[in-house]
């Protein structure tokens, strides 16, 4: 397999040139990709990627210039991380929102295995991030099929985010138990990573029973995408240590940020998996400079010591990764951002 890092891009069976003058890293072969890719807790520098704009527009996120946009300011967003260091794009998982409920959630949810596959053609280092796929909305082998297809079609930069859901009328349409969709997602998760790992999974559970099913083609990840539960509950915390790969907080722990990374820690410890547990830290909201518009409150702005200061206490307090928030305009701004995160607070990491 070849290279994963190119001095162009290219789209649409055309060479794209972003116009930045400093290269690209130079090229490594396709066997170091598990090293290179992985969000490592014991690396010297936290790693951080982006939630998606556009692809999904809740009311409590969202900025009203992402209205205005689609597939194409997504791909230059998406390009530029990638060539700026950013670690991951991340995409979420709604199926359809109840319409009572679409005031404060919104309709706009992007399909993430369609909106991840196209982000992944665009670009060639960044790994691709659902954050987080509903895995009770579907069946098992339909979740391993779907992302280890895209893990092959991307060169293993898949990391499948999972979570129960939380929308009851959403479960409902889908003539799904609402009541049952944590041991669903329990039963689930040990469904993929099965599927991921083994070319004819066998299983007998609660909610799904099936043999004898072959499914190609086969993740380039060894064993597959890794799984990373989100949600700040107590449940979601237990399940990310003791099921999973990783935890993608949403929003802070009630028990709060310190006692949840003890609490992952000690029941990682019992848990019998081997891997490193990968911990995301709280999302930083930023604006690298001073804004000649409003922000709000929680908008860190500034010099870029502040963003770098706030990702290391992150980090010292266990955190392998995290998402980070620009506060912006318009598309072009949120390009302009990204660069100077990349040139003044990245250099700071």
């Amino acid at each position: 397999m070849g290279s994963l890092f190119l001095d162009k891009y290219f789209y649409g069976g055309r060479r794209v040139d972003l116009g930045v003058e400093k290269p690209l890293p130079p090229p490594q072969m396709s066997a170091a990709r598990k090293e290179e890719n992985t969000i490592d807790s014991q690396s010297a520098k936290i790693a951080y990627g982006i939630h998606m704009p556009i692809a999904q527009q809740s009311p409590t996120f969202v900025q009203p210039w992402e209205a205005d946009c689609g597939p194409e300011e997504m791909r230059e967003i998406a390009m530029r991380c990638d060539l700026r260091g950013f670690r991951y794009l991340a995409v979420s998982d709604h199926v359809g929102v109840p319409r009572d409920l679409v005031p404060h959630m919104s309709a706009t949810w992007y399909d993430p295995v369609a909106t991840l596959a196209f982000l992944g053609a665009a670009t060639c280092r960044i790994r691709l991030m659902a954050y987080v796929s509903v895995l009770p909305y579907r069946h098992p082998l339909q979740t391993a099929k779907s992302y280890a297809t895209l893990d092959c079609l991307t060169a293993g930069r898949v990391i499948l985010g999972v979570g129960a859901g939380h929308a009851e009328k959403e479960f409902t349409a889908l003539g799904l138990d609402f009541t049952k969709r944590g041991k669903m997602l329990e039963e689930a998760i040990g469904c993929v990573e099965q599927a991921f790992r083994e070319d004819y999974p066998e299983h007998d559970g609660e909610f799904w029973s099936y043999k004898d099913l072959g499914q190609e083609p086969r993740p380039v990840q060894e064993d597959g995408p890794p799984i990373w539960v989100g949600g700040s509950s107590r449940s979601a915390l237990r399940r990310a240590a003791e099921l999973a790969d990783g935890w993608l907080p949403q929003g802070p722990p009630a028990m709060g940020m310190a006692q949840a990374i003890d609490f992952l820690r000690e029941r990682r410890a019992t848990s019998g998996r081997t891997k490193p547990l990968e911990i995301g830290g709280m999302a930083l909201d930023t604006y690298i400079g001073e804004p000649s518009h409003a922000v709000a409150d929680k908008v860190l702005t500034g010099p870029p010591e502040r963003m770098a200061e706030f990702m290391h206490e992150n980090q010292r307090a266990g955190c392998s990764h995290m998402c980070v928030r620009f506060h912006v305009r318009d598309a072009r701004e949120m390009l302009d951002q990204i660069d100077a995160f990349a040139e003044q607070v990245a250099v700071l990491l």
